[in-house]
């Protein structure tokens, strides 16, 4: 609340994806439709790992975590983007602001180091066929997730921390549907110079390092699967990676277009891209794990028979 020329902001006002009213109603639905999808899609598919046996391999591990953190980040901003669609005043206090950024820093980041491990899990599975056991033992897949938790834990804190040390006066209308970094920075009325550093340097470490981790990979990969002879073996290489392949292409490739709208001054383009981004890539998933997937479509089969068997439908 403002309470003069020089008063400290206390809560924000989320500008919201759009302010044309007709739209407001339209789009809770939509959302609401999305978000209801990727909360039953992420769940679903932690169950079917968690109860079936067979899936309890180093990539699906990964994939347990890849949902759970999707299950996580779509639930961190998409009840109060919902609310604003529906509410006369789409306030959020300082603190549920910044709090909301960290575990929204926390969990993008933590996704962007667990698509990694993917990536050399599957680097290990065609290249070194023989050795994938030992090479992804149960210690190495726990070191490689929590390594990308605490990536997450490390970037979130340290935006969030050189963002509470900026003062914000008097205005205090966030051009976005989220807490956001650079929507931020905007409102500041101090100095944002460290801020723009620490955006540098952790945003620069934060897409250096998986990028180049998982263009490594898949070039090894890609040599490995061309020496293939037979074509079905080459076809069942290439039908392991297409699903990280499709994963790994939405989440980076939509955040490049929302930070490159952004940074060319187009806030109102950059939210329309990180709809992509923030929504329906968490959405999109499980539903190309589960469709793309032998093993994921024999195991939610044999849950439907079972389901069936015992008369609960």
């Amino acid at each position: 609340m403002l309470t003069g020329n020089d008063s400290l902001v206390t809560e924000f006002v989320l500008a919201g994806l759009t302010d044309l009213q007709e739209l407001q109603l339209p789009l809770f639905h939509l959302f609401l439709m999305i978000y209801i999808v990727t909360i039953v899609g992420n769940f679903g598919l932690l169950t079917l790992i968690a109860l079936n046996s067979h899936l309890h391999t180093p990539m699906y591990y990964f994939l347990f975590n890849l949902s759970f953190i999707d299950l996580c980040y779509s639930s961190v901003f998409s009840p109060k983007m919902l609310m604003n669609f529906v509410s006369k005043r789409n306030a959020i206090s300082y603190v549920g602001c910044m709090t909301q950024l960290f575990f929204f820093l926390f969990f993008v980041i933590s996704e962007c180091y667990m698509l990694t491990s993917m990536a050399y899990d599957r680097y290990v599975a065609i290249c070194n066929p023989l050795l994938y056991r030992v090479t992804m033992s149960q210690h190495v897949c726990s070191a490689l997730s929590l390594g990308a938790y605490v990536m997450g834990f490390a970037g979130a804190t340290a935006h969030t921390g050189c963002m509470l040390r900026l003062t914000f006066c008097n205005a205090n209308v966030i051009n976005h549907y989220l807490c956001d970094i650079l929507p931020l920075l905007q409102l500041s009325c101090t100095s944002t110079y460290v801020n723009e550093v620490v955006v540098l340097v952790v945003v620069g470490i934060n897409i250096t390092v998986p990028s180049f981790t998982i263009l490594t990979s898949y070039i090894f990969i890609l040599t490995s699967i061309l020496h293939i002879k037979s074509t079905h073996g080459r076809s069942k290489a290439f039908s392991t990676c297409s699903s990280h392949i499709i994963a790994i292409s939405l989440f980076f490739g939509s955040a490049a277009f929302m930070y490159l709208k952004y940074s060319s001054g187009s806030m109102d383009q950059g939210k329309i891209f990180s709809v992509f981004y923030t929504n329906v890539v968490p959405m999109l998933n499980p539903l190309i794990y589960s469709l793309r997937n032998k093993d994921v479509k024999i195991a939610l089969r044999n849950a439907g028979i079972k389901i069936q068997s015992r008369g609960l439908f």
